[in-house]
């Protein structure tokens, strides 16, 4: 179940849906509030992204 992005958890970590010129699509990895925006859980890269909903990371086989 998709969440509005303005409740969103900085505690753990996430799966972001992003809106972008080819539409609304989730982020194939999991993501953190930071209080600059967003980062890349596993990289700890800040993002550069607007997302619209998340809800929970759920581990998956990459």
């Amino acid at each position: 179940m998709w969440h509005p992005i303005s409740s969103a958890p900085s505690d753990r970590d996430l799966e972001l849906a992003v809106l972008d010129k080819d539409g609304q699509h989730a982020l194939v990895f999991p993501c953190r509030k930071i209080p600059a925006g967003w980062m890349n859980a596993r990289t700890q890269e800040r993002l550069d992204v607007h997302p619209t909903h998340w809800r929970d990371w759920q581990d998956r086989a990459d």
